[in-house]
């Protein structure tokens, strides 16, 4: 979520001012953190509906309530026009997703033993604050029964302007916003070239890690003949600034490029002005600069405009002054903290770098964006190079785990981060992944009642 009230106002006028403004997020080693942002579901107990923002109908239960309860444990509120609309917890924030899905953006933080302590911690707070309003909290990938129109939407301006422009660019956007919720971590680079190095390697594997993460095979209470629905919704939502860019994979990428590519190719959302949003959606950031847009005459662009444009890019990794991995479903506690650690095992170790290169060499920009458009539907069994992406998976696991190895970072116990890949090592030798396991309840012990998934899924 972009955070406004932190703009810069500097103006705006070149190329490489922006790129200088994604360099600052070079860093040395010792200054590289993790952190991990998850989504969830909320739902009634007596029907299982999503809750709204108010209350409804003298029932109990209602996003703002939760956001109360959760405000017990400290941090300052945030407010979109006076509506909480989330709270600041030190370096972590919680917030609203377009239809109330509970998002924590975690703290940057050195280990993934810390991650796991953060999300249980968090877990803990949304469970204590939920008694006596009748709500749980299911992260899955897809909403499981609730129609798009069932959706409730959030008093946001940000995403009111997104829900009027979204269905003018593709099919699926709002359930894009409403329908879905997701894991990703955040994670840091050295210098440009490690910013590239990285870049290709996590979208080359990012098609495995939708795979690996799968966990939204039901739409509307059936099953949807997908693995990760959430995956599908993205291929029709809003092309311009979503997928696998090509631009990416350029001889000569970095930061100018990318700058260049996200003011030339990806449109606005809005303008952020005096406590206000703007609605310029559609239009181009190269003639906002330029000052050919008649609804921001007089305004000039500043680089916190682009900051908060760089929030619009959904591309399946996206640079920021950071990279975040954005290709995988919310799902269970246990995966969604392997998806940070499979990432920080691949890319934090220079070695376990290096070796993911060699494995995906002669891999690039085709292989990655058709192994894309099948693993929605194929998961696991998606053709990669030849075989499938099941044929990778030991090897990518295996030197992931080589990776958290060499970080030597212990909890109390005594075991270091590689004890936090064991469900994917599991899927590596048969285990099913989230969706395979939900699909064999549905057709077994669910006898095909998909409301089941919300108790077995809770936080």
């Amino acid at each position: 979520m972009s955070n406004p009230g932190d703009a810069d106002d500097t103006p705006l006028t070149s190329i490489e001012q922006m790129a200088a403004y994604l360099s600052v997020g070079c860093k040395p080693r010792a200054e590289f953190r993790i952190g991990t942002e998850h989504e969830k579901f909320g739902f009634r107990h007596a029907d299982l509906t999503p809750p709204p923002y108010l209350p409804a109908d003298g029932q109990p239960g209602a996003i703002r309530d939760l956001l109360a309860g959760l405000a017990r444990f400290g941090g300052a509120p945030i407010l979109d026009q006076e509506n909480p609309i989330g709270l600041k917890q030190g370096a972590a924030s919680v917030s609203l997703e377009p239809a109330g899905q509970l998002e924590l953006s975690g703290g940057p933080l050195e280990t993934l033993h810390e991650t796991k302590t953060e999300l249980e911690e968090h877990y803990r707070q949304v469970r204590s604050a939920s008694e006596g309003l009748d709500l749980g909290f299911a992260p899955l990938g897809f909403h499981p029964m609730a129609a798009r129109a069932a959706m409730p939407w959030m008093p946001k301006g940000r995403y009111a302007i997104m829900q009027r422009y979204m269905p003018l660019v593709g099919s699926m956007g709002l359930d894009m916003m409403t329908r879905t919720c997701t894991v990703q971590v955040n994670l840091d680079f050295a210098s440009e070239e490690d910013m590239r190095r990285k870049l290709r390697v996590s979208l080359l594997l990012q098609p495995l890690a939708t795979a690996l993460f799968a966990n939204s095979p039901f739409t509307e209470g059936k099953p949807n003949g997908f693995m990760s629905y959430r995956a599908h919704v993205w291929t029709d939502t809003d092309n311009q600034r979503s997928g696998i860019p090509a631009v990416m994979f350029e001889d000569g990428f970095g930061f100018e490029r990318y700058a260049a590519w996200i003011i030339e190719n990806v449109p606005m959302y809005f303008v952020y002005r005096d406590g206000h949003y703007i609605d310029v959606a559609g239009q181009s950031f190269t003639d906002f600069i330029a000052g050919r847009i008649p609804a921001l005459a007089g305004i000039t662009a500043t680089m916190g405009d682009f900051a908060d444009h760089v929030t619009t890019a959904f591309t399946d990794v996206r640079l920021k002054r950071f990279l975040e991995m954005r290709g995988a479903d919310a799902g269970r506690a246990d995966m969604m903290i392997a998806q940070s650690a499979l990432w920080v095992g691949l890319l934090y170790d220079d070695p376990a770098l290096t070796a993911a290169e060699a494995l995906l060499r002669g891999a690039g920009w085709n292989d990655a964006v058709s192994a894309r458009a099948a693993v929605p539907r194929m998961g696991l069994d998606a053709p990669w190079r030849g075989g499938k992406l099941r044929d990778i998976v030991r090897e990518v696991v295996a030197i992931a785990a080589d990776g958290l190895r060499a970080r030597g970072c212990h909890n109390a116990a005594g075991d270091d981060e590689r004890v936090l890949l064991t469900p994917l090592q599991a899927i590596a030798e048969g285990a099913p992944t989230q969706a395979e396991y939900w699909l064999a309840r549905y057709h077994g012990a669910w006898n095909r009642d998909v409301r089941r998934i919300f108790a077995e899924a809770a936080i």
